[in-house]
């Protein structure tokens, strides 16, 4: 097999980063989950570090209980699509059939060298850990300055990737895809003996997406959106050069990750006009 040169690569992620710029910036006016509202808030006593919140603001202590509330929207979000949603669902499923359809064809194309896979698969690991330390340090600022700003963005991705890990380790389950590895890239879907180490979706592609978008919603400079989605898309890109997922894994991943830290920030946010922010 030849193996991918590093331009392409780049050249894949910027194409990857670009269009998932301007998607997600067409996606926020057609948002599936119901309409924004705010929680009453947990206060924080005791031995955990919560700084001064908001009213309506999520806290440490409130965590637990917002991420069980969030399932049965996320869950159900299916049955509150509406017409204007068909403007990003089309789009998307007509990619996702397309995927389906060549997933096991690409992946005969990407490189069996383990060498290549693996140096791809630890850069998917780094970038991800890269993106995540930004809402822990934000989060940190947040306490140690009483910064309510940073405080909520580090709060607020950590219930996002709560709540895309649920959906995933659930979905993985469920659907028991094989991964590319495996039976000469077939992908077949309720494969025995998977269990949660399926192929789809890609968690490290929804985990990437889901804090991208609640990053980029809290701070939406245009550096700043196209530093978190090149991140996100460099993710999930490795994870299919790294012959650990297939592309319709990193892309049902990444659109299942943005939706619910789109949903997370539009909900609990209480940052989204305070600073002039687009109120989605």
């Amino acid at each position: 097999m030849t193996i991918i040169p590093s331009r392409n690569l780049l050249r894949a992620i910027l194409a990857f980063s670009i269009g998932a710029i301007g998607a997600c910036q067409a996606g926020y006016a057609y948002q599936t989950f119901g309409p924004a509202d705010t929680e009453d808030s947990t206060t924080a006593d005791g031995a955990l570090p919560d700084a001064p919140a908001a009213p309506g603001q999520i806290t440490v202590k409130g965590l637990p209980h917002a991420i069980l509330k969030d399932q049965i929207p996320i869950w159900t979000s299916p049955l509150r699509v509406r017409t204007h949603d068909l403007v990003w669902l089309l789009p998307l499923g007509a990619a996702t059939g397309v995927t389906l359809a060549t997933d096991t064809n690409t992946m005969h194309e990407v490189s069996n060298d383990r060498t290549f896979n693996k140096h791809n698969v630890n850069v998917s690991n780094y970038v991800l850990g890269g993106e995540l330390m930004v809402p822990v340090l934000l989060f940190g600022t947040g306490v140690l300055n009483g910064n309510d700003h940073a405080y909520e963005t580090g709060v607020l991705t950590g219930q996002a990737l709560a709540d895309s890990v649920i959906v995933t380790e659930v979905s993985k389950v469920i659907l028991r895809r094989e991964r590319p590895l495996y039976n000469n890239a077939a992908g077949d879907f309720f494969a025995p003996n998977v269990g949660t180490n399926g192929s789809f979706p890609s968690t490290h592609s929804t985990l990437a997406w889901a804090a991208a978008a609640i990053i980029s919603g809290e701070y939406p400079s245009i550096w700043v959106q196209a530093s978190v989605y090149t991140a996100a898309s460099a993710v999930s890109v490795t994870r299919v050069l790294g012959q650990e997922h297939f592309p319709t894994d990193v892309l049902v991943g990444g659109a299942a990750g943005w939706l619910i830290g789109h949903y997370v920030f539009k909900k609990h946010s209480q940052y989204r006009t305070a600073y002039g922010l687009h109120p989605y």
